[in-house]
């Protein structure tokens, strides 16, 4: 844990996501701005073409807030949190993070099909950046809330998919986080695991010092978060109270 309170500040923090195989010849300059709200932009060096997932973001977000992030779909929501969890490192500007960042994003992310659902579990949590040891502590109350039993010790392939998604929810979720990041997710699973994940994640929400949550559901957003982000084509339209944020994003 850190010593000092857990932070996040974003100062012009841009982020360009090249299209491959796509040339910027074959799209007329009009009609890309027309389609895509000019999110789209040309390489300088290179006919290639890219995506301005975000730009030029400031934020500053301290301890104790519960921030939801709104927005259509496209507007950036996903790849902002990928950005806070240092998936994504920005093309523009700087992001500093106090704290310890502890993320429900993408739940397949580091899963290996050829190794075990324990070896699994220790590679995707050291991609979180905990310890091998630290780990092989968390083992058996990682396998009971999977319920897993047996097939912790067996390849992943032999896995139905609620199994694997069961083992990734597990992991990401195992560590007690200063920062807390969600993306849509609030129940990973069948019905009596999602219950369970349900419970984890709500608990998780109340340890934490910042937490954030990406989701298209108001209700949520009004039930756990402080403050709102209205995100839109890369760009922030609102920051500030959840309610206040929820009733200028409709009027507009």
């Amino acid at each position: 844990m850190t010593t000092q309170e857990p932070s996040i500040t974003l100062t012009g923090v841009s982020l360009e996501l090249p299209v491959y195989g796509l040339s910027s010849r074959v799209l007329k300059k009009e009609l890309v701005r027309f389609v895509t709200g000019g999110m789209f932009a040309k390489s300088k060096n290179s006919k290639t073409v890219s995506v301005r997932a975000l730009n030029r973001v400031d934020l500053s977000i301290s301890s104790g807030m519960r921030v939801g992030i709104i927005g259509h779909n496209g507007s950036g929501k996903s790849t902002l949190l990928k950005v806070i969890s240092g998936i994504y490192h920005p093309t523009g500007g700087s992001i500093e993070v106090v704290g310890k960042v502890s993320s429900v994003l993408d739940l397949m992310c580091g899963i290996d099909p050829e190794i075990s659902g324990r070896d699994n579990a220790i590679s995707r949590g050291m991609l979180f950046g905990h310890s091998k040891k630290e780990m092989a502590q968390y083992m058996e109350e990682l396998t009971e809330m999977t319920g897993l039993g047996d097939f912790m010790e067996m390849p992943v392939k032999t896995y139905s998919a609620g199994m694997m998604v069961r083992l990734a929810f597990a992991v990401s979720v195992m560590f007690k986080p200063e920062i807390f990041v969600i993306d849509e997710v609030f129940g990973a699973g069948d019905k009596d695991f999602a219950e369970k994940s349900r419970t984890k994640i709500l608990s998780l929400i109340k340890q934490s010092k910042i937490f954030i949550l990406a989701s298209h559901n108001e209700e949520l957003l009004k039930d756990h978060c402080t403050h709102l982000l209205w995100l839109d084509k890369g760009n922030i339209r609102f920051f500030g109270p959840c309610q206040e944020g929820l009733d200028f994003y409709h009027y507009n």
